[in-house]
Formats: C-alpha cells, sequence, structure tokens
C-alpha cells in the first residue's frame, strides 16, 4: 500500500478485502460489531431507522438480523458500502460530519469505531444528536485518550497486528469525559462503560487459528477500566428538538 498520512480515509479503500476476510486485519471490529448490537433492543415499531454512522463493510448488519430495523448506514468511501450494501445495508455514500440525512429521522443512530478517527469531533457528535428523534438511542464505541489507549492501540497493536498499521492517528482518540460533555450539550445523556477483547479471542488471532464455521474468533467483554476502549449508550430527551 502506498505511503499515506495517519488516518486517511483512502486506507479503507487499500483494505477493502479485509472487511470479511476471516481472522483480516478487522478481525477486531467484528468483535466490536456483536458487542454494539447487543444494545440495541428490538425495533420499537416497523419501519424502524437504525442509522449506522461510518458503517464501513456494514459489519454491523447480520448481528441486527430480526431486530426489525431499516438498517441505512452512512460511510465516505464507496468501497466500504459496497460491501455493505450487500449484506442488506441501505447505503448513502457521506460525511459524518454533515450526514445526508433529515433532522429527526434516526429511531437509533450507533457510532460504532468512528469517533476515533473524526478531525471535527463537536461537528460529528452534533450531527449524530440531530438526525436523532427526541426519544432515539444512542449506541457507540471508541478509544480513550491517554498514554495508554495510544501505547495499546498504536504502538503495541500496529506491531503485533491488531490493527492494520497507519489507521489511527491517536492525536484524535477521545476522552470519555469529553465526549459524554459534547452530547450532553445536545441533549443526549451518555453513560460510558469499559469494554476490552477476551484473551482467548487475541490468542486465537494471533496464533491465526480458525473458526470451522468462520465465526469471529473472539468477543468484547466489558470490563470497569475505559482507559482504553469504551462503550457508550443514551437516550435522547424527549423535550429535545
Amino acid at each position: 500500500m502506498p505511503s499515506m498520512p495517519r488516518n486517511d480515509p483512502r486506507q479503507y479503500d487499500a483494505l477493502a478485502g479485509e472487511w470479511w476476510r476471516p481472522g483480516g486485519g478487522f478481525e477486531l471490529l467484528h468483535w466490536l460489531a456483536v458487542a454494539r448490537a447487543r444494545l440495541v433492543p428490538p425495533a420499537p415499531f416497523p419501519g424502524a431507522v437504525l442509522v449506522d454512522a461510518g458503517c464501513g463493510g456494514g459489519l454491523l448488519a447480520p448481528h441486527l438480523a430480526g431486530k426489525g430495523y431499516r438498517h441505512v448506514g452512512v460511510d465516505l468511501r464507496q468501497s466500504g458500502l459496497t460491501h455493505a450494501v450487500a449484506r442488506g445495508v441501505h447505503g448513502v455514500r457521506g460525511d459524518v460530519t454533515a450526514l445526508p440525512l433529515a433532522t429527526g429521522s434516526a429511531d437509533v443512530v450507533a457510532a460504532g469505531e468512528i469517533l476515533e478517527h473524526v478531525t471535527d469531533l463537536p461537528a460529528t457528535v452534533a450531527e449524530l444528536c440531530r438526525v436523532l428523534r427526541p426519544g432515539g438511542l444512542l449506541v457507540l464505541d471508541t478509544v480513550n485518550d491517554n498514554a495508554l489507549s495510544r501505547f495499546v492501540t498504536v504502538t503495541l497493536g500496529e506491531l503485533v497486528g491488531l490493527a492494520p498499521a497507519g489507521l489511527h492517528d491517536p492525536s484524535l482518540f477521545v476522552d470519555p469525559r469529553r465526549l459524554v460533555a459534547e452530547f450532553a450539550s445536545h441533549g443526549v445523556r451518555l453513560e460510558v462503560r469499559g469494554a476490552r477483547p477476551s484473551a482467548t479471542g487475541l490468542i486465537r488471532w494471533l496464533g491465526q487459528r480458525r473458526q470451522p464455521d468462520g465465526r469471529p474468533l473472539g468477543r468484547i467483554v466489558p470490563t470497569r477500566s475505559t482507559a482504553v476502549l469504551y462503550q457508550g449508550r443514551g437516550r435522547k430527551a424527549e423535550e429535545y428538538a
């Protein structure tokens, strides 16, 4: 892959073949998609809309099957959207800092592993909240902003192959206190909890052992510490418009 700046979105075009390759460079994203889907309840009514902001290759899609949502995926790169559409996602090409969607059109907004990649966090949070209807649900996961998370995600992660080289710019990582405050300013009370990959899954992945049926090699489990990885869940106030 040609040399590119850290966090350059064009890298996802070069890595498009990794989205659904078992044990590939995006393996950890599959584990996160499962964990994120667990935060989403069944659709509250027929035709409810879930907006998947920064949907990538549509990894959330199989874990929402049967929950009754119209799954709308927004992503900047067509290479990822092509995979998402093939898995039943209604794909929309666009930037999460200016979502091409109507205000209040989403019953659920999912923002998985995207906030640590945006260069304008306030604008992104504002847009996620704008498209979310009053009373709607927000779920997310992202990477904390501290020395430990930078070491684990970038230094160690890239060294051992847990993250593709150059995909993250640690200067964009997100402190959970800042994120809670940003969402609160738009009427969403966000609660966060720590998360981590299962040790057995990491051993399988690093040992290049495959599940016989192609299932993810591990899972994300909750933890008290938000020091590296954390999840968030919140609802937009009913009176907020």
